[in-house]
């Protein structure tokens, strides 16, 4: 089955939980069958994720389930296919967060011009230079030797 577990994985990253334990005997077996080992940079390690992001704190999958809130009740033995999934959660977690919902409110407008208790900001105002100042700023350049600013 190496073939199809090989067509499985393709080119894909694989993100594994101390994953030197388990790349190690996949190297193994794919070596003693006579195929390539898996390189290095495809493989993700979510404990060496973990560890970097809180140092000094318990990183096993266990502690990040609690650390994250996943729900791991249905753990109560090692199981490859639900360790798996936890740490599919436990990895979006690491990487930033999952959006856990959209809140969609309308604006209040209170007499005082504010929308939910905070100001409204203002509509821009036109900031194009004024005659004057257009002629002030020509009258500053002519006074400048060699500048970028003269044309022809």
């Amino acid at each position: 089955v190496v073939g199809e577990f090989l067509d499985f994985i393709a080119a894909d990253p694989l993100v594994a939980h101390n994953a030197g334990f388990d790349i190690n005997f996949l190297d193994s077996e794919l070596k003693r069958l006579g195929f390539s080992p898996i390189a290095p940079s495809r493989v993700i390690d979510s404990l060496t994720l973990a560890r970097k992001a809180f140092p000094g704190q318990p990183c096993n999958l266990d502690a990040l389930c609690k650390r994250f809130n996943v729900d791991a009740s249905a753990r109560n033995l090692h199981g490859a296919l639900l360790d798996a999934r936890l740490l599919a959660e436990v990895y979006l977690e690491l990487c930033g967060g999952r959006q856990r919902e959209i809140s969609i409110s309308f604006a209040v407008r209170s007499s005082s011009g504010s929308v939910n208790g905070k100001r409204e900001a203002r509509p821009p105002r036109a900031h194009a230079p004024s005659a004057e100042e257009i002629t002030a700023h020509a009258m500053a350049v002519a006074k400048l030797p060699e500048t970028l600013w003269k044309t022809g």
